[in-house]
């Protein structure tokens, strides 16, 4: 996702929603949030929030019906319920299917667990941040070598932290210290960049959105060190997946907003079920559905019909797969000239 420079006034006359820029910002309100959170509960609360909290937001179900698995699911379902998109993506999608179901196979039998969590970890973060930084890039005004640098300094400092929190229990205690070192360095190397190119965005809302992106990755740095996995975590995962929403939600507004365009919204038409809370509901429904029951009804059907059971169908395979499209389509579906940015436009 992107951010255009031109006017949209024509566009905010004929649409009712635009993407506004002071709503995505005030998503990163977390990040304050979050510090004082930490402080009150090394200071006055006996990290009562550090022991009791899971070491990593996964080991709840809960954590992934409400972060990280809705927006995917949400995104897949804008995809698919638009005919026309998928005509219009038929051989992207095609050829990333086949793409994956090869480096799966391949990968399984070449390649070491490590290697593969890590090279899908990568583009988890990857996608994160260039989403936001993105979002940003055309309010700071950055050139391409700026924020290209910027965007790949807080990918490496990004990774390092993801793989120090996910894959901690399986380190050693000099491989551990090897990736926060790892995590230590982008960190640094990210802020002397920042400092160095804060010149770029001339408005004061410009220089808002530009640091927010690089305390995004600080906090989430610091965090971590105190051993606030969870925080961590949560912080870059809630301003990602909350900012994803607002573009679903303005597109499909502007979309269905005079004549439902497909069979979703015209069911939801049916029922008086207002467009703004239709993917939300739909897709954190389905994201509960196939969590906390997928793979137990996949077991019960498999082992019923064919007398075998499979391990994770579900959660590990068909979510896995809804990450990787979702990854790689939303840097198409939301470019200058994908059919969805003519129901999108931004507006402070």
């Amino acid at each position: 996702m992107s951010a255009p420079s031109a006017s949209i006034n024509n566009f905010v006359s004929e649409q009712k929603l635009a993407v506004s820029f002071r709503l995505v910002l005030s998503l990163y309100w977390i990040i304050p949030l979050a510090l004082v959170l930490q402080g009150l509960d090394q200071f006055f609360w006996q990290n009562y929030l550090k022991s009791s909290l899971p070491s990593s937001p996964y080991h709840f179900v809960l954590f992934q019906i409400l972060f990280g698995t809705p927006h995917v699911v949400a995104s897949n379902i804008l995809l698919v319920s638009n005919k026309e998109y998928v005509i219009h993506f038929r051989r992207q999608i095609m050829t990333m299917t086949a793409a994956i179901a090869i480096a799966y196979v391949l990968g399984n039998m070449l390649l070491p667990y490590r290697f593969l969590y890590a090279c899908v970890a990568g583009w988890t973060v990857f996608h994160v941040l260039k989403q936001q930084y993105g979002i940003a890039r055309g309010l700071c005004q950055l050139p391409e070598n700026v924020f290209k640098l910027l965007l790949w300094l807080s990918v490496f400092a990004g990774l390092a932290i993801y793989l120090g929190i996910f894959i901690r229990s399986g380190l050693t205690a000099e491989e551990a210290l090897w990736i926060k070192w790892a995590a230590s360095a982008g960190c640094l190397l990210l802020l002397v960049a920042a400092v160095v190119n804060r010149h770029w965005p001339t408005t004061a809302f410009g220089k808002q959105f530009y640091w927010a992106n690089i305390f995004l990755v600080l906090t989430s740095f610091y965090l971590y060190v105190q051993e606030q996995y969870f925080m961590a975590i949560l912080v870059p995962r809630f301003v990602h997946d909350a900012t994803a929403y607002v573009f679903y939600v303005t597109h499909d507004y502007n979309k269905h907003r005079r004549q439902p365009q497909n069979a979703l919204y015209r069911a939801a038409a049916k029922i008086n079920c207002h467009i703004f809370i239709v993917l939300p509901v739909l897709s954190f429904a389905l994201a509960f559905v196939l969590q906390a029951y997928g793979d137990e009804w996949i077991n019960w059907l498999t082992r019923h019909l064919f007398g075998v059971e499979f391990y994770k169908v579900i959660t590990l395979a068909f979510l896995g797969y809804l990450g990787l499209m979702h990854y790689y389509m939303e840097g198409l579906t939301w470019q200058k000239d994908s059919p969805y940015r003519q129901y999108i436009a931004f507006t402070k």
